[in-house]
């Protein structure tokens, strides 16, 4: 007995080891990132910034803000996040809803076509023919239809929708409630952990999204925050932030790092705002929807 109970002790002690390592190396790139950002541009360059802010100063994010494309970012990346989000949960448990149907006659065959596509897709070439084909290009839409449904996603809300006792939906039937009726009042309401998840699931990669907007919104007032956001890390600083001034672009040109550093914090200040409120729901609306396959 006092055998098992110290190699259980020793089994804390090194499980509380490795988490404290993956804290300290998940956290240390956020904590880096701020701390250049806010700290003094001189100390920056001479790669004095190692984990604290060393000389405080909130020049380059001034700097940034007076960037009015920037702006014109932000706004399309909320309208691409919040429209994008609610149309592929809308569609996501339209689709789900009838495949969750154990009495549904072609339910076997559509679950194998959706499950087909999460291993074969027709390409990127035939997808951008037919993208620009059907009108959408330089078109806010360009970044929505052809990402409308996660497959994998789906299956998730299938799944959710198959562990809901069919006893309520029989007895809504025998009311006389429609299958609309049903997934409103009953299906959605059951499965609110689930759909939590994927609201989550979907807003990231929508917010992340650049690959699309690349491809298919030459219009630069089109453009989501990550396209701003790889223009900076990728092209000159200075050439970007022309438009802020002369002073401003002279100044960008020796706080190239550091502004880049603040684009990014730019960038992941709403998805740190949001998660806070549906991190409850990660594993329990995750491990919901896996019970059933």
């Amino acid at each position: 007995m006092k055998l098992s109970r110290g190699s259980d002790r020793v089994l804390d002690v090194v499980i509380w080891v490795l988490v404290i390592f993956a804290v300290l190396v998940t956290a240390y790139p956020f904590l880096y990132v701020l701390s250049v950002s806010i700290s003094d541009g001189a100390a920056v360059a001479r790669g004095d910034v190692l984990l604290l802010p060393k000389g405080l100063s909130l020049d380059a994010f001034g700097m940034v803000t007076k960037y009015n494309q920037l702006w014109i970012s932000y706004r399309n990346t909320f309208f691409y996040t919040i429209g994008g989000t609610l149309a592929n949960i809308v569609f996501t448990c339209l689709g789900a809803y009838p495949l969750s149907k154990r009495e549904f006659c072609l339910r076997k065959p559509l679950n194998f076509f959706v499950v087909f596509t999460m291993y074969f897709s027709g390409g990127l070439i035939p997808t951008y023919i037919v993208v620009t084909g059907i009108g959408l290009y330089n078109s806010p839409l360009a970044v929505i239809l052809p990402v409308l449904v996660s497959t994998y996603n789906m299956m998730i809300c299938r799944s959710a929708m198959s562990s809901v006792p069919q006893d309520l939906f029989e007895n809504a039937s025998l009311e006389g409630a429609s299958d609309f009726y049903q997934l409103i009042h009953i299906a959605i309401p059951l499965i609110k952990p689930t759909l939590a998840v994927l609201i989550l699931y979907y807003a990231v990669a929508r917010y992340n999204d650049f690959f699309n907007a690349m491809l298919y919104l030459g219009d630069s007032n089109l453009q989501p925050l990550q396209m701003f956001l790889r223009r900076i890390l990728i092209l000159s600083s200075s050439e970007v932030l022309q438009a802020a001034g002369t002073d401003a672009a002279a100044a960008a040109a020796q706080n190239t790092l550091k502004i880049r550093y603040v684009c990014i914090v730019l960038a992941a200040i709403p998805i740190f705002a949001i998660t806070p409120f549906v991190q409850k729901y990660l594993v329990t609306g995750t491990m919901l929807g896996a019970v059933k396959g």
